[in-house]
């Protein structure tokens, strides 16, 4: 069985609240976009009875192609999602999971989070765990704040650490968007420390309810400040989408990734180094 996790986007993002337990709350809208990883399930079969009972039954094969996958297999976030349903469900049979790797990862495109979300949408599918949607949204947030919202996958408005999601009438599929990626790692931490945390005079709930054409000087990333003064090649990729046209352009969750939301199709994305990672949805 396969399935596709998609990418998503931040759509404003502004830190609220430092918390006693040291996470911040947020206001954001995340916004799903069709850029795919490719993530298949096959069970483990060809076992003898004998292993079938054995500490065998409880392993998980991680395999991966495409981008490549950091840190050790056992670390991945598919493998602590099928382990986190294991041992909810300790019948559950062992399996190969192999990810083919398309959305850049430690990008602020949340493509680890989808990946995490739809191992857990592919498990209770694949082996019928009737896990409904609030269960597997609080299993999601347990591999992760931004795992609960590959599991709704629609367009929301969300609050506390990114977990508390609230479905918006946004519809932006009129519009191409251009992803791209510079492939500088921006530390998560380094990135909240740099923040004082404040509300906000215009909730993000309201821009989003205006054109996009009167986004640009309202819709603000809280993150875009820190970030492109520490590495400048970020704010030069968001001054080349507005040259080139973008209605819009913000980085999304804590960088790298800049997008651009167009009316009509870019021919082609200039003035940007070869190796940069650039996408056309």
């Amino acid at each position: 069985m396969v399935v596709f996790p998609n990418a998503k986007i931040n759509l404003g993002l502004h830190i609220t609240r430092k918390r006693a337990d040291g996470y911040h709350d947020l206001e954001t809208v995340f916004y799903p976009l069709p850029l795919k990883d490719i993530l298949e399930i096959v069970r483990l079969d060809n076992r003898t009875e004998s292993q079938k009972h054995s500490d065998q039954e409880n392993a998980i094969l991680f395999t991966s192609s495409g981008l490549t996958v950091d840190g050790e297999p056992s670390q991945n976030l598919c493998v602590k999602a099928w382990q986190l349903l294991k041992e909810a469900f300790p019948a559950l049979p062992a399996v190969q999971l192999h990810l083919h790797k398309n959305i850049p990862m430690g990008a602020g495109l949340g493509g680890g989070s989808a990946d995490a979300a739809f191992t857990l949408l592919l498990l209770n599918q694949k082996f019928n765990l009737q896990l409904s949607e609030a269960q597997l949204i609080d299993a999601a947030l347990k591999l992760g704040s931004d795992c609960p919202f590959f599991i709704i996958n629609k367009p929301c408005l969300a609050g506390s650490r990114g977990e508390n999601l609230l479905p918006v009438q946004l519809d932006l599929s009129n519009y191409y968007f251009v992803i791209i990626n510079p492939g500088i790692h921006v530390s998560t931490a380094w990135a909240f420390a740099q923040i004082t945390p404040q509300i906000p005079v215009l909730p993000i709930a309201d821009i989003i309810s205006l054109p996009v054409t009167q986004w640009k000087d309202l819709l603000k990333n809280d993150f875009e400040a820190p970030v492109m003064a520490a590495y400048p090649a970020i704010e030069q990729i968001k001054t080349s989408l507005y040259d080139q046209g973008a209605f819009y352009a913000s980085m999304t969750g804590s960088g790298s990734s800049v997008f651009g939301i167009f009316e009509s199709k870019p021919e082609k994305i200039s003035g940007l180094p070869e190796n940069y990672f650039i996408q056309v949805l």
